[in-house]
């Protein structure tokens, strides 16, 4: 399993969803599987991969959550989490996206 976190600077939502997808890894019973993280810093680069916004979480190359179609724009993603829209998922929301791809 290859997990990547797609990421901007400007956006700072990345580095909570970094940790809360080490928090949901450890749920599952995933803890071993490494995050590989990924700045973005323009727009051939957004391009080039399978970007939704900051944060993208890819699960082996693939949007774990593929509601936000793809965009080369560098810019926050949000994301819709039982409280509201969010900048990221809530762990919970990670644990069910993890479970059902495995």
């Amino acid at each position: 399993m290859n997990i990547e976190l797609l990421y901007i600077d400007d956006c700072p939502s990345w580095q909570e969803a970094g940790n809360r997808v080490n928090d949901a890894l450890a749920a599952a019973g995933l803890d071993d599987t490494e995050i590989t993280y990924r700045v973005l810093r323009t727009a051939d680069h957004a391009a080039a991969v399978n970007f939704a916004g900051s944060p993208t979480i890819l699960l082996d190359g693939k949007d774990l959550f593929p509601s936000n179609p793809r965009t080369s724009d560098l810019a926050c993603r949000v994301y819709a989490t039982p409280s509201g829209l969010a900048g990221m998922p809530t762990t919970e929301q990670l644990v069910e996206a993890l479970v059902s791809r495995e």
